[in-house]
């Protein structure tokens, strides 16, 4: 099940950021699966999935451009990639 949510947004904003309508829309869902990835709220699978993006390629783009980490370099984030292995 897929929903449509609508936002205003004036058009100084539209014309300031040089996108029309449709970009401004990509733009802002890239934007919000990166900080609800960095936040923990959502997985990198799932907001891959929501952008319709390989994994990889939404972990890359949220780490250059979203300041997020895929590890916090402690105990417990080592120890689940070992477990990996």
């Amino acid at each position: 099940m897929q929903n449509t949510i609508e936002i205003e947004c004036p058009s100084e904003i539209l014309i300031g950021l040089h996108l029309d309508a449709d970009q401004f829309a990509i733009l802002v869902k890239e934007e919000t699966a990166i900080a609800l990835f960095r936040e923990g709220r959502l997985s990198s699978g799932m907001a891959a999935s929501w952008l319709g993006v390989p994994r990889v390629q939404f972990l890359f783009k949220a780490m250059l451009s979203g300041g997020a980490n895929l590890l916090e370099n402690n105990d417990d984030d080592y120890l689940r990639e070992i477990s990996l292995l």
